[in-house]
Parts: structure tokens; sequence; C-alpha cells
């Protein structure tokens, strides 16, 4: 925090251009229109760094490239997606599966939820036991809508019920504040335009369901951790940010307490004093086990640190546009 903070105010955070990008989530079928566990079949095959793993091995993710955020980027962004889209269907084909867009698959049932489904890296066993840990015991959720649904559950698989569309927006240090706050005002009515899942294990739940099993499916809070995490780990937040994208990443850090660890091969203060800015691989650790619905990101690309704003209400599908 010390580093971000120096360079926050010697200027040293991308400023003067916006550009926006997208993650795009999808699941893979079988066909009888069942989730397929294909994920690492299809990674192989397709050979493309744009697609990458998920939580489950049901489920794939593809990323666009930053665009300039100009009055053409949505329609180039849209381009993107609709190629990369177009070559994960054919190479699925080719593999004998399906793939849809949508915040939830009707068909999913518990039963495909087990670790046997679980993508193997270390990244993902490693949160799974930590929130276990935390929790104290097995996954409860209770779920209310025009049906309602109460189960429990020994893993966080729930969370791979999910898939979204995730949008990227860069933007400079000295209108983090401003824009943020416009994020968050914007992310009801986005969402309200773009529910697409009223449904888990064949029951009516929320328009979007994918907003409760979220929040309950990585939350560590159990009847005797209520009062030291006083909020879950999927949050909204409570209030504007007033300066500075620090707001954020402190009370972050002083709300949540740490779920997996990293080598520390990085000294932040020593590569400052060397004019090279630092990872700040730790922060970025532990800010991708909160799970904001707005989420503040750094970014380093080996030439200038950047902010982004990271919108993650959005359910994947049911299309691009």
């Amino acid at each position: 925090l010390q580093a971000l903070e120096h360079m926050l105010d010697e200027g040293m955070i991308e400023e003067g251009v916006r550009r926006i990008g997208a993650e795009q989530e999808m699941f893979l079928i079988d066909e009888t229109w069942r989730p397929a566990p294909g994920a690492l079949r299809i990674l192989e095959k397709i050979g493309d760094p744009h697609f990458t793993t998920e939580l489950g091995l049901f489920n794939l993710e593809m990323n666009t490239d930053p665009v300039l955020f100009d009055p053409d980027c949505l329609n180039r962004l849209e381009t993107q997606l609709n190629e990369l889209l177009a070559k994960a269907y054919a190479t699925a084909e080719e593999l004998g599966y399906g793939i849809v867009l949508t915040g939830i698959l009707p068909t999913i049932r518990k039963t495909d939820l087990g670790l046997d489904n679980m993508t193997p890296k270390p990244r993902y066993l490693a949160i799974n036991r930590a929130l276990k840990e935390l929790r104290g015991g097995d996954y409860e959720f209770y779920i209310k809508g025009l049906d309602e649904i109460l189960l429990k559950h020994d893993s966080v698989m729930l969370e791979a019920c999910n898939t979204s569309f995730q949008l990227h927006f860069q933007v400079g240090a000295k209108e983090f504040p401003n824009l943020y706050n416009v994020a968050q005002v914007a992310a009801g009515p986005c969402l309200a335009a773009a529910t697409n899942s009223p449904l888990l294990f064949g029951r009516r739940l929320w328009s979007e369901t994918r907003i409760a099993l979220f929040q309950q499916s990585v939350d560590t809070r159990s009847s005797s951790h209520h009062i030291r995490d006083a909020s879950p780990r999927v949050t909204f937040g409570n209030h504007y940010v007033n300066k500075s994208v620090l707001e954020i990443y402190r009370e972050d850090i002083v709300r949540f307490r740490t779920l997996i660890g990293t080598e520390l091969d990085e000294d932040p203060a020593e590569k400052l004093r060397n004019g090279v800015p630092p990872d700040l691989k730790v922060l970025r650790l532990h800010n991708g086990t909160v799970y904001r619905w707005n989420r503040a990101c750094y970014g380093y690309d080996a030439k200038t640190p950047h902010l982004r704003i990271e919108m993650r209400v959005m359910p994947s599908g049911p299309t691009i546009i």
C-alpha cells in the first residue's frame, strides 16, 4: 500500500488514456445439454492465449484485447468477442461439445459439483481449502424466490454454477474516484437489463440467482465467525470513494483475512528506489480473493502501471450483443 501510495503521489500511474476490455465466461455442454468437463481438452486444441480456465472443468473463459475507449470501441469489442466465440464453438464441436452463454446453466445438478469437476490447479484447491477452514464446516445455502432452496455442500464448487460477462475499464488515478462511483450507480440498471439466471437445480429463484449464489458460495462467515467477519467477501460496498483507490484497498485488507499466500520474491520499495514500478503481487493476490461487484484492479504490463474498474455484475449471455 505504501508503494502504491508513492506511485499515486509521484504520478507513476498511466493518465490521459481510457481503455476497455472484457472477460466472457461460458458453459461447456454435451449432447444432452448437461455440463461437460472438457475445458482442458479445448484449451489444448485451441492453442490461443485469449482463452483460459475457470473453477469448473465445464467452464471456459475468453479475454479480449484492451481497446481505446473511443466512439467505435463497442463495435470493436463486439467483433473480437464474436471472432473468439466462433473459434471456441468450432473447437468445441470438433471435440463433441457445445457452448452456452447463460448466467446459470439450467441443467446443472448438485452431482456435477464434486471436486472431480474442479480444474486441477493449485490456486483453486488452495482457495477451496482456505474457505472451508475459515467457515469451519460445509457451505450452507438458502435462497428464496418463487420457490426456495436450502442445501449444504462440501466445497466451493457451487461457484462454478455461475458464468458472467466482466467489463474492464482502464482509468486514470485522478479520475478513478468519480468514475468508480459512476460504475456503482450504473451497476443496478445494467443488471436489471441483463438478468439471465432464474433457475438453479430446477427451482425458480431470483431473476438473477447468480447474485445470491455467488455471495454465499465464497462466504467465509459461519455462526462462530460473524463477529470477526462482519461483511461477506462478495460485496457491493458501503460507501462511495472520496479521494483515492487506496480507500478500497485499505478497507479490504483490514476487513478480510488473507486466504492464500505466495512467495515474497518482490520488494516494492526497493524497486521504486531503482525507478522500476513494482508488480504489487501480494496486494493483487489478496484483491483477487475479495469479490467486489465493482473491483478496483492494479495492472502492470512491463510498461506503465495502470488502474482499472472491473464490473463483475453482468451474467454471461444469452448473446454477445
